[in-house]
């Protein structure tokens, strides 16, 4: 397939798995790519691995470092075609009520300061190119969809994203540039699926693929086709929409999921413990992810 041949593309987050099975793809229907990420070394190595690719070490979330990574791809391969905005962190696992301030901060600048900077430099230049292009964001996860416990900053800057996603489809749409996001369920990657150990990891991949609607966990590579499709040109009359690639997983809720025993209530009030049926015997269960 070559439905990018002659066409660049700027991945960011290239380093990491999503990342680099989008350059991969990409690389694969012929596009030239850049690989940005804040692991220099690493996106080096990996864009080595790809037939017309470069990788470079930069902070996304600082204005200098998103115009370079834009600049370079333009002086390296003579402009710029798609971008996969994909940098992001998953951030601190803490209650709204305990979440640090500088972690707050330090989750917004990554997962949607940057989003933001590298988006703007993209889109001036494809406008003095005068250059249709195409945008996807990465920034927009399920938790733009659904509401995760414990991750009010991560969940924050999701659902901001599906509304920068928005705005920037609605104000780059008269010079040709489509914008959309992706919003993954739970990808078998390193952010996703935390690997403790291959057996704690196994297992930790069985039970989320246990509560997926299609009894399986996504992978890199179902990301990287979808992003593909949004990029190229079958997908030429969609601008402004989030793509959820879940296996169904947001489908699910406390109501129309009969194998969950119950509904979890709050560990540190046991006051509505003892009022609840059941007392202090009833089942305190975790909630299911997504």
């Amino acid at each position: 397939m070559t439905r990018f041949g002659g066409r660049t593309a700027l991945v960011t987050g290239g380093a990491g798995s999503i990342g680099w099975a989008t350059a991969e793809r990409l690389a694969q229907e012929g596009a030239r790519v850049v690989l940005a990420d804040l692991e220099g070394d690493r996106a080096n190595r990996l864009a080595a691995r790809l037939p017309r690719a470069v990788g470079i070490g930069v902070d996304l979330a600082d204005e200098d470092g998103a115009a370079t990574a834009v600049r370079v791809t333009i002086e390296t391969f003579g402009g710029i075609d798609i971008l996969f905005n994909n940098a992001g962190i998953s951030g601190p696992v803490a209650p709204v009520q305990d979440l640090d301030p500088a972690d707050w901060d330090h989750v917004v600048r990554t997962n949607l300061r940057s989003m933001f900077l590298v988006l703007r430099a993209t889109a001036r230049a494809m406008i003095a190119a005068q250059r249709p292009g195409a945008i996807v964001n990465m920034g927009s996860s399920m938790a733009g969809w659904d509401v995760l416990t414990a991750s009010p900053g991560y969940v924050a800057t999701k659902h901001a994203v599906v509304g920068l996603t928005r705005s920037a489809a609605l104000d780059l749409a008269g010079y040709g540039i489509r914008v959309n996001a992706i919003c993954p369920g739970v990808i078998e990657t390193a952010l996703g699926v935390p690997a403790a150990g291959r057996e704690a990891h196994l297992a930790a991949v069985r039970s989320f693929a246990d509560r997926i609607p299609l009894r399986r966990i996504g992978q890199p590579e179902d990301v990287a086709a979808a992003v593909a499709f949004l990029a190229s040109d079958d997908a030429r009359h969609v601008t402004g929409a989030e793509w959820l690639i879940d296996g169904g997983q947001t489908l699910q809720s406390w109501a129309n999921a009969p194998a969950a025993p119950a509904f979890p209530r709050h560990r540190d009030t046991p006051q509505q413990d003892r009022d609840a049926p059941g007392g202090d015997e009833g089942t305190r269960n975790d909630p299911m992810p997504g």
